[in-house]
């Protein structure tokens, strides 16, 4: 065995969407990271492939959003199972829409940001062993014919719905399978669908078709009659007949560059942190594909952690705040579990009084407004909130939209999402700014652009995750800096 160590701040096992911009995060705030990947090389491959308005704000964040969009294609609205139509043009965000892009040019993205920032990524690991005590954390690490030890003060597993950092820490993932043989497929077509995104549904099967702008489509399709080990191969003509069951037609599919079969599980971890080890995306929630949730959740999981680690490494927080990520993303992922579960089983329905209340869903749309409302924001991911302690602010615990800001200086941020490019909290005020001073390096002080507006006599203290952590009416500076201690530590000497 060798002798070879290697000390990091943080190890994040895992270099997925959800593992990169951790490391990302990480590495701008300065902190030594390590990303140690079990994959030899990158796949060209991509299950996941709708990035939602929540995380196009987070890549907004991160300067990447724009970037994103370019590699693929925007998607404002979509017909469901007839007449269930989602109308994203509504949604109060810079992004009403669906970014559809293969996960590859996801992860492209914010592996460069990483590297960028310096972190390191080593592939070809396999994760012999984890251990931990009341200063860091161990991993022995086998990368090609070496064992080596990997150190940190924290550890992140971010390696999937099979992950081995879950399981060397013994931590249970209860659940059940969802649906099985579950065709997936990237194709041409010879005739392009009436409509941009092609769902629907019968009592034969299910189907769903995605264009990714560049010629390919994404087809996802089960046939109920059909059930089959996913060690079987898959056929184009097997995804041509159950397409044409269920549209009706097969469009002419043709020149598949990939094809799987593979089944859908709803399980979640019961604590998403375990002393100094925290789990994150599919590692510690996986659910159905429905609603297109899953790399979407893992990577607000990411937004969510990142800036707490930060703190807690730095010495800036007290333990308790990297106990928030369990009590703020765990019941996420649970909502998310329940809702691509109803919608996959509404869609995969065998019963035919579920078929018919499928079909009065589609009938009354036009009559659900509100309803499906919230459902795309939910499903958007800006429906979300996180805990507040009672009594606070009605903004405390919500996103905050992307504010205009007043330029300081020419070429400044002049909106929310630019200010939070630096990694660090944003205060915004009328007045008041300078009493932020003593902490420069952990926040950016902002005057909101039209000083008479909804803020006008409101201080508001937002998280580097775009949430507002604090917000008060004129308050005292004895009162902010009070309240700059509890979220930013004590000020450098």
């Amino acid at each position: 065995m060798s002798d070879k160590q290697q000390t990091s701040d943080v190890v994040i096992v895992g270099a997925g969407p959800t593992g990169l911009l951790l490391a990302g995060d990480l590495a701008t705030a300065g902190l030594r990271v390590t990303v140690l990947e079990k994959r030899e090389a990158e796949s060209n491959l991509t299950r996941a492939f709708g990035v939602h308005a929540r995380t196009l704000e987070q890549f907004d964040d991160r300067g990447l959003a724009d970037e994103l969009i370019s590699t693929g294609q925007v998607i404002s609205s979509m017909r469901l199972f007839g007449n269930l139509v989602v109308d994203m043009r509504r949604l109060p965000t810079r992004f009403p829409f669906i970014l559809i892009t293969p996960q590859y040019n996801t992860e492209r993205l914010l592996k460069e940001r990483a590297l960028k920032a310096g972190a390191t990524i080593v592939r070809g690991t396999e994760l012999l062993a984890l251990h931990q005590d009341g200063r860091g954390v161990g991993l022995d690490v086998r990368v090609g014919g070496d064992t080596v030890a990997h150190t940190a003060t924290y550890a992140v597993g971010a390696d999937g719905v099979r992950s081995a950092v879950r399981d060397l820490l013994g931590i249970p993932y209860p659940g059940e399978s969802v649906v099985s043989s579950v065709l997936l497929a990237d194709v041409r077509l010879k005739r392009e669908p009436e409509e941009v995104i092609t769902v629907s549904a019968n009592a034969q099967g299910f189907a769903f078709m995605v264009p990714f702008g560049d010629g390919w489509y994404r087809v996802i399709a089960w046939d109920r009659s059909r059930q089959r080990p996913e060690s079987d191969p898959v056929s184009l003509a097997e995804i041509v007949d159950i397409t044409r069951t269920v549209y009706g037609v097969d469009y002419g599919l043709h020149d598949p560059r990939w094809m799987s079969r593979f089944h859908s599980d709803e399980r979640q971890v019961p604590n998403y942190r375990s002393g100094r080890f925290f789990l994150a995306g599919d590692a510690a929630h996986c659910h159905s594909p429905a609603g297109g949730q899953g790399m979407n959740t893992g990577l607000q999981d990411a937004a969510n952690l990142s800036w707490k680690l930060v703190a807690a490494v730095r010495g800036w927080s007290p333990d308790a705040l990297l106990d928030t990520y369990q009590t703020e993303r765990h019941p996420v992922g649970r909502t998310v579990l329940r809702s691509s579960g109803a919608l996959i089983r509404l869609a995969l329905a065998h019963s035919a009084p579920t078929r018919a209340l499928r079909s009065v869903l589609a009938a009354t749309a036009g009559h659900l407004g509100p309803l499906t409302e919230r459902g795309t924001r939910q499903v958007s991911g800006i429906g979300f909130s996180y805990p507040a302690p009672k009594g606070s602010h009605h903004l405390v615990g919500h996103r905050i939209p992307d504010l205009r800001l007043a330029l300081e200086r020419p070429g400044g941020p002049s909106r929310l999402h630019e200010a939070l490019r630096a990694g660090r909290a944003v205060l915004i005020s009328n007045d008041e700014l300078s009493v932020a001073e003593p902490w420069a390096d952990r926040v950016v002080t902002a005057a909101p652009a039209d000083p008479h507006g909804k803020l006008r006599d409101t201080v508001l203290l937002v998280r580097p995750d775009g949430y507002a952590a604090w917000a008060g009416v004129d308050p005292s500076r004895g009162e902010l800096r009070a309240v700059l201690s509890q979220w930013l530590g004590t000020p450098a000497d």
